[in-house]
């Protein structure tokens, strides 16, 4: 097909990968630009929840957790493979927050959202509860509620998946260079050649502004730019539930299973002040997530026992405020006045339970400048690649595969499900052995499921491969990543 695009969007992470999606399932042609791989900066460092944040209520962001409480039930049905509901056990503590008040929270966070499927808060006594044998033996008293728990870089990729499907063109490690209007168009140069669009979607996240400026534009908002760090360790519980526990300094940390052999802690939120290409945990990060950790569970936590961490900065309006943890995870879509020519959109803010909702917004916003973009929504029924099976049906997923693989541990069945859903197929096809699959890499890793992530999924090096399309480095030997290295060519 030749001439312009009707929309080009420059990002894919979350937001840029969504819009790309809802604007081409409404009949746009649609271009979407990655300077890197899909998911390789915030979208893959998230806290892997899809959630309303709990905390946001004692910031009074009332509209924000009620979007995203509706949008964690939406996601679930759209996407059940790489999105299950997870129990959170809140312990209370009683020199913080007093118990009435989150009961009240809770209450509000059950009833706010228009929760339908997921059970509801109740009251616990520790010493009871299967979650309590982990904690601090004084702790009594605590909370258990409901959230979900998100692959957030398969999640991009899916999204990105599905508007190719659909017909869109996804360019990944394809920065802009250069961009300017020319006439009714937007030009952008990259690498590969200028591209014209009739609209264009800044979807950069914390390089949003930077990307502003090359239009020449200024930028709508103003971005606070804050650090999100993140530990892992050995499993340090052996249940299914996830702990959200208070601290002094008044935020809040997650410590959640990962990964069946490993346990998730986090997130900080200091400030960012560095560049945005090589983004690690400071020292001080991990000893504060260890020392949060430590003040809740039983055997204390060290940084001896991280055995990874990860950080990724969110993109937040800045609204003021003068503690990190307190700016707003509210989102602005500010767009180019009529008589400036074609349409810039610049997305600010947002957070990972918002994606789908921002998207639509975004391409209904767009829709009064482009026609081609008039079409219905539509993202808020339709399954995500792999998700077409009903919503609890995860594990009989697993167990089919199994069967029809019997080479497969139940484990390993489990994982390829979770990631791949009804497609997991496509790879695994007839295969009744290993050899069936070419290589073994280590770690349930087969040369036919690198394969398929390279030539579907846009992967292009181990790292795509080992800690966004999936989390198998986590499980594999130094020399087993290295081979898989090579095998990528680097």
């Amino acid at each position: 097909m030749t001439g312009p695009f009707d929309l080009i969007v420059i990002g894919g992470g979350v937001n840029g990968a969504g819009i790309a999606r809802d604007a081409q399932g409404r009949g746009a042609r649609v271009l979407l630009l990655e300077a890197r791989d899909l998911a390789s900066g915030t979208s893959s460092a998230s806290t892997k929840l899809v959630h309303g944040g709990l905390r946001y209520l004692e910031y009074y962001e009332f509209a924000l957790v009620r979007e995203a409480l509706h949008e964690r039930e939406v996601l679930w049905a759209i996407a059940p493979h790489i999105i299950r509901p997870m129990r959170f056990v809140l312990p209370w503590m009683p020199h913080l927050r007093p118990r009435w008040m989150l009961r009240l929270g809770l209450f509000l966070y059950d009833h706010i959202g228009g929760r339908k499927r997921l059970p509801a808060a109740d009251t616990i006594r520790l010493h009871n509860h299967l979650a309590g044998a982990a904690l601090d033996p004084a702790l009594d008293w605590g909370f258990e509620y409901s959230d979900g728990w998100v692959d957030d870089a398969r999640l991009v990729v899916l999204n990105a998946l599905d508007a190719a499907e659909r017909g869109a063109e996804i360019r990944t490690r394809t920065p802009a260079t250069a961009i300017r209007r020319e006439g009714e168009l937007w030009a952008v140069e990259t690498p590969a050649g200028t591209f014209h669009g009739r609209a264009l979607v800044n979807a950069a996240g914390p390089g949003a502004d930077d990307v502003a400026r090359l239009t020449g534009q200024a930028p709508g908002f103003s971005l606070r730019r804050v650090r999100g760090s993140h530990i892992v360790t050995r499993r340090l519980f052996d249940h299914d539930y996830a702990y959200i526990f208070q601290l002094p300094d008044t935020r809040i940390c997650f410590a959640i299973p990962y990964e069946r052999d490993f346990t998730l802690i986090g997130t900080t939120d200091r400030d960012h002040e560095g560049p945005l290409d090589r983004i690690e945990a400071s020292q001080d990060e991990v000893e504060y997530l260890c020392e949060a950790a430590s003040r809740y569970f039983a055997k204390p936590v060290t940084p001896a026992d991280v055995v990874w961490t990860y950080s990724g900065v969110r993109a937040l309006v800045d609204d003021g405020s003068g503690r990190p943890e307190a700016a707003t995870r509210g989102y602005r879509l500010p767009i180019s006045p009529p008589e400036e020519g074609a349409p810039l959109l610049d997305v600010f803010g947002g957070k990972i339970t918002s994606y789908r909702h921002l998207s639509e917004a975004a391409v209904d916003e767009l829709a009064q400048r482009v026609p081609a973009l008039s079409g219905p929504a539509w993202t808020a029924h339709a399954p995500l690649p792999g998700g077409d099976f009903p919503l609890e049906g995860q594990a009989a997923l697993a167990a089919d595969l199994k069967q029809g693989h019997p080479f497969l541990s139940l484990a390993e069945a489990t994982r390829i499900a979770r990631a791949y859903g009804t497609r997991a197929e496509r790879w695994l096809s007839k295969a009744r052995g290993w050899s069936d699959l070419g290589r073994h890499f280590g770690a349930g890793l087969s040369e036919a499921e690198v394969a398929y992530l390279r030539e579907v999924e846009w992967a292009r090096t181990a790292e795509d491969v080992l800690w966004r399309r999936s989390k198998l480095g986590l499980h594999m030997s130094e020399a087993e990543r290295t081979s898989v290295a090579e095998y990528m060519g680097g």
